[in-house]
């Protein structure tokens, strides 16, 4: 008799919580426990533990909070984000202005979550970044949406001064991916990646990456659930 194969479970992904309330990391470590293939790995109170764990434990996606005692939640997240470790930081916090959101990507963050999003949008969002995609919560969105009222022909105009190999590490840039992990996908040494993309911002009128967020969004290159 021939043996039925049953199909892999997909791999887990491991989550580190970086929270300085230990309710709010009690609650969601027991919420996301009882989710398919989520399993939290470890917490953290301040932006100092949260970078020592990200160290230590490697987990696949950091949910961590923006204010938090000690260096911070965003400055933690470009240590976290500068270890090329793979990690995904996903930020879930009630802070939806404008500028927030802008460093939180240009610090390396995949996505954007309010607190107030309802459990399946946390889940949701937690599996779309630990797959290399960027996330924001309908609320997040809008705000970003609100103040990019300029036309998209204008971004778009602005793209045609790119090679399709800029338009690549534009692309990967903007999604928060290291020059390390860049060059892993382009086949490409993290030093030429470095020169693509100071050539990408010469080319733009750029100084700041996150100029470089907000100009991948409006022309569209930066495509957001």
């Amino acid at each position: 008799m021939r043996r039925t194969l049953r199909p892999k479970a997909p791999k887990p992904i491991h989550i580190l919580l970086a929270d300085d309330h230990w309710a709010v990391r009690a609650g969601l470590h027991a919420l996301l426990d009882r989710q398919a293939n989520l399993r939290v790995v470890g917490e953290a109170a301040t932006g100092e533990e949260a970078l020592k764990q990200a160290r230590a434990l490697k987990p696949d996606v950091v949910l961590m909070d923006l204010v938090m005692p000690g260096m911070g939640g965003l400055e933690a997240m470009r240590r976290i984000a500068a270890l090329h470790a793979g990690t995904k930081i996903l930020v879930l916090s009630a802070y939806l202005q404008e500028d927030r959101l802008l460093d939180v990507l240009a610090a390396g963050a995949s996505g954007f979550v309010s607190k107030g999003s309802p459990v399946e949008n946390l889940t949701r969002a937690i599996r779309s970044v630990a797959q290399n995609e960027v996330f924001l919560d309908p609320s997040a969105a809008r705000v970003l949406v609100e103040h990019e009222k300029q036309p998209r022909a204008k971004g778009k105009g602005a793209l045609n001064r790119l090679s399709m190999r800029e338009r690549e590490v534009l692309k990967l840039t903007a999604e928060g991916h290291s020059s390390s992990e860049i060059g892993a996908l382009l086949h490409l040494s993290s030093k030429t990646v470095d020169t693509y993309r100071a050539r990408i911002m010469s080319k733009l009128g750029l100084t700041h990456r996150s100029e470089l967020v907000r100009f991948a969004l409006r022309s569209g290159v930066l495509k957001i659930e």
